[in-house]
């Protein structure tokens, strides 16, 4: 069982290595989102949105369920932290 936890973990290292080779280089201007998705949004962002911030209206317009999913796993995080603390806090009490 152990020489196949080596074996997976081993594969899915080296499948996580070949993908962060394969990704294009951080600002590279030929991306596929620097090609396609962000003229459009510089473009048509104001018309769409109603929004002068572009920023704002990427943020809660264009990738609103995004942000939407990062502020849940911040809170839910939150969460964890002072329910973690407050159980410490309450066995040093007692």
């Amino acid at each position: 069982m152990r020489f196949l936890h080596l074996v997976l973990t081993t594969v899915i290292g080296l499948l996580l290595i070949l993908g962060s080779l394969n990704m294009p280089d951080t600002g590279d201007p030929g991306s596929p989102p620097a090609t396609h998705v962000s003229p459009r949004y510089i473009e048509s962002g104001l018309e769409e949105t109603a929004v002068p911030n572009m920023v704002t209206a990427v943020l809660a317009d264009y990738r609103s369920f995004d942000t939407l999913g990062e502020v849940t796993v911040i809170f839910a995080g939150a969460m964890a932290v002072l329910l973690i603390l407050r159980s410490t806090r309450e066995e040093d009490e007692s």
